[in-house]
């Protein structure tokens, strides 16, 4: 009997994933464990391994496909004995490649969901809820209205509890139902145009000349980026502390450190930056401030129990943030060996899911570019972030006269529902503190 290969979910996030390369080709013998593509995702390129053994009889999805949904049939293997020529793809995938689909199947483990192979009815139209009335609709349903230019709020819901889901619109736009979005009431501002937030991609496009801009596609990464960081500024309510910490000791102590590191084949061994001091003084600042380790859930606080720091890493396209397990036990120079490892494989888009999700908090450090200060924005499910700018000379009072210091400035975003003023004041004293006095990091 033929077996089906399906789109993993190479995380629990994962809904949709690029095909990017099939490394076995149609009537190649496929035993278990093989890799057999390279899905591409938001964050990283994953190799797919077979399960099953077999002849690859028919590749369902080409190599180079977009935004194919979890769990549909990619490809077909002919089992034992069975005439891999005579394998024809199933009904359901050609359903759901042809090109009146306009959604895709949810996935398997989704309660209360048509089956995958059922098409979706047409969203019918409802009565606007009154004014102010909250509407319950998931992001990329919110966001596909929102660039369509369709109200949302008349769109009856076929997600858990009514929730408006991306079929609906689709559906409504299908279908004709769909309805425009009403206007704002509040006469526009004389000092310019109205704001870009919420127009539909054509009404933006209309405010410039043809030819005078480029229209570069956004990739899934992208996407994802927007989705998430437009989510935390619009439903965490974020708090800002600022604090200079003194660098001078800690250079001095870092001078010290990699000097110290034992040669091998004519390199060092380890070579320790101040972001990895800074990752440190994080992790053991959460140790010492355990009230300040914790995540917001809407039923309760999660306390953490381990001290995991995830770190900003830039890449083409974008940005990931990979995480540094127990970073209070670890020495400065596992942790600088552990970051070089991870920046490297972050470009490649090589890191595994479990090396960029979870973590307690984490870091942004743009001292490298310069910048003196900013203010970074909450990555859920973290509560706190530290954003670390450059280290630079300035004029300090000690004891009554002007001196000259090394001085870093950090901003502390906390998620105010789960770090209070005072407690996101404790823990940046905290890491100031661990800073300013680094030989309390190395025992």
């Amino acid at each position: 009997m033929p077996v089906n290969i399906l789109m993993p979910a190479l995380s629990p996030t994962m809904e949709k994933g690029n095909l990017a390369k099939w490394l076995k080709k149609e009537g190649d013998t496929i035993k278990s464990g093989d890799i057999i593509a390279e899905i591409e995702t938001d964050k990283a390129t994953m190799e797919v391994e077979a399960v099953d053994e077999g002849t690859l009889a028919k590749i369902i999805v080409p190599e180079g496909a977009q935004d194919v949904p979890v769990n549909e049939i990619i490809a077909v293997i002919a089992g034992e004995g069975e005439d891999a020529s005579s394998v024809k793809a199933p009904a359901a995938a050609k359903a759901a490649s042809a090109p009146a689909a306009v959604s895709a199947p949810a996935p398997a483990a989704a309660p209360a969901m048509p089956s995958a192979s059922a098409p979706a009815p047409a969203a019918p139209i409802v009565a606007a809820p009154q004014s102010g009335a909250r509407v319950f609709a998931s992001p990329l349903a919110k966001r596909i209205a929102r660039e369509a230019g369709i109200d949302i709020a008349v769109i009856a819901g076929s997600g858990p509890h009514g929730r408006v889901v991306e079929r609906d619109v689709r559906s409504a736009l299908e279908g004709g139902t769909a309805k425009a979005a009403p206007r704002p009431s509040a006469p526009l501002a004389a000092s310019g145009p109205a704001p870009v937030q919420g127009m539909g991609d054509e009404t933006i496009k209309k405010m410039f000349a043809q030819g005078s801009y480029q229209e570069i596609p956004h990739d899934s990464m992208r996407k994802t980026i927007a989705r998430r960081l437009t989510e935390a500024k619009s439903t965490i309510p974020h708090f800002y502390l600022t604090v200079d910490c003194e660098l001078d000791g800690l250079l001095a102590l870092r001078e010290q450190i990699n000097a110290a590191a034992p040669v091998v084949d004519g390199k060092p061994t380890y070579k320790v930056s101040v972001n990895d001091f800074v990752i440190k003084a994080l992790a053991l600042a959460l140790k010492r401030v355990p009230d300040a380790n914790v995540t917001w859930t809407d039923g309760a606080m999660l306390k953490h129990t381990t001290c995991d720091v995830g770190v900003a890493v830039s890449i083409p396209g974008g940005l990931i943030t990979p995480v540094v397990r127990d970073a209070d036990k670890k020495t400065l120079s596992l942790i600088s060996n552990e970051m070089k490892d991870y920046a490297a494989r972050a470009k490649a888009r090589k890191l595994k899911p479990e090396e960029y999700q979870g973590g307690t908090t984490a870091v942004s450090n743009l001292g490298m570019f310069g910048i003196k200060d900013f203010a970074a924005v909450i990555n859920p499910p973290h509560a706190t972030i530290l954003a670390v700018g450059a280290g630079e000379q300035r004029v300090v009072v000690k004891n009554g006269a002007p001196a000259v210091a090394t001085v870093m400035s950090v901003t502390l975003s906390t998620d105010h529902r789960a770090v209070d003023g005072a407690l996101g004041a404790e823990f940046l004293s905290a890491f100031k503190t661990l800073i300013e006095k680094p030989m309390a990091m190395l025992v």
